[in-house]
């Protein structure tokens, strides 16, 4: 403890030292991050409101839109602020702090991911019993574990880098603070601490990623039941939600499920899982739901006609 006292705080190099790729990168990231929250607001909002969107694949969508909010708002305003000034200090606390919240959310998303591909499972493998199965109490309770099990997931990740000795250097070449850029700085063997670290982090996302896939191929071997209408629907739902696995768990694998090491597109693939992909699942979900775009029509007809009187 005594040693980690040396270091107060961190300089994050970012994506880029030139002034003037900063500014460009300021506005593009400004457009994200009001995307993103204009387009996951907007979902719990229309899931909020409509009568028609009250299934459990909405509640869980509407879940997955308010975490993708929450993740975003954790990295981007930071990035957002440190390209416009061009230049980042984070204190060790907020650094801690941002750390924390970017396992707790992103843990708390790979669990839900999950429990809406289990959704689905239901959905299309037991229609008959689909109600009777996801009741409203089963949704919350699926959800809550999500939010646990990121909790858990944050904390183990958390304790095996917070009483660490940070004595300097204090510079990360990342714009954001992560595990393996901060054991880096630890002026320790952290070999052990690596490995405990992959297999919290990897671990969660290989097992949890291969589940996924073993429950969609087994969704998409019973279509063959379903009729050819039935069929585009369940195609339609579950290429949506496939395409979000694929997003956000490819990084999240490369990233963690690999020995204590950086590399040059560490940040690249950072900026993918933590800015990009929550921008896009609004579009993926939408633009391939006709229920959603249909509810966001109806809304938007109500407040027109509202507005003309």
């Amino acid at each position: 403890m005594e040693q980690r006292s040396n270091v107060t705080h961190f300089i994050l190099l970012g994506l880029t030292q030139n002034p003037k790729e900063q500014k460009v990168l300021f506005v593009m990231f400004l457009l994200f991050y009001l995307l993103t929250m204009v387009g996951n607001l907007l979902i719990v909002m229309i899931v909020t409101i409509s009568k028609t969107l009250d299934s459990p694949m909405y509640f869980f969508l509407a879940s997955l839109s308010f975490m993708d909010a929450i993740y975003s708002s954790v990295f981007s305003p930071k990035l957002i602020s440190d390209l416009f000034f061009g230049k980042s200090i984070i204190s060790f606390k907020f650094c801690m702090t941002q750390l924390f919240s970017e396992h707790f959310i992103g843990g708390s998303e790979v669990f839900l991911l999950l429990a809406m591909a289990y959704d689905r499972y239901v959905a299309i493998c037991k229609p008959l019993h689909y109600l009777v199965i996801m009741r409203q109490w089963v949704c919350v309770v699926l959800l809550v574990l999500s939010w646990v099990g990121g909790l858990l997931h944050s904390v183990i990740q958390l304790s095996t880098i917070y009483g660490l000795p940070f004595c300097g250097p204090n510079v990360i070449d990342h714009f954001m603070c992560d595990m393996y850029p901060l054991l880096k700085l630890v002026c320790t063997d952290t070999y052990i601490i690596g490995l405990l670290v992959m297999a919290n982090g990897g671990l969660i996302c290989m097992t949890v990623f291969l589940l996924l896939l073993i429950s969609y191929g087994v969704i998409l071997r019973s279509l063959k039941n379903l009729s050819q209408e039935g069929r585009r629907k369940a195609l339609s739902t579950c290429g949506s939600h496939i395409t979000v696995v694929v997003l956000f768990f490819v990084p999240c694998i490369f990233m963690y499920a690999r020995p204590a090491k950086t590399f040059p597109i560490d940040k690249s693939l950072s900026v993918f899982y933590t800015v990009i992909t929550p921008m896009l699942n609004p579009f993926i979900y939408t633009l391939r739901n006709s229920e959603m775009t249909n509810s966001m029509k109806r809304l938007w007809k109500r407040k027109s006609t509202s507005d003309s009187k």
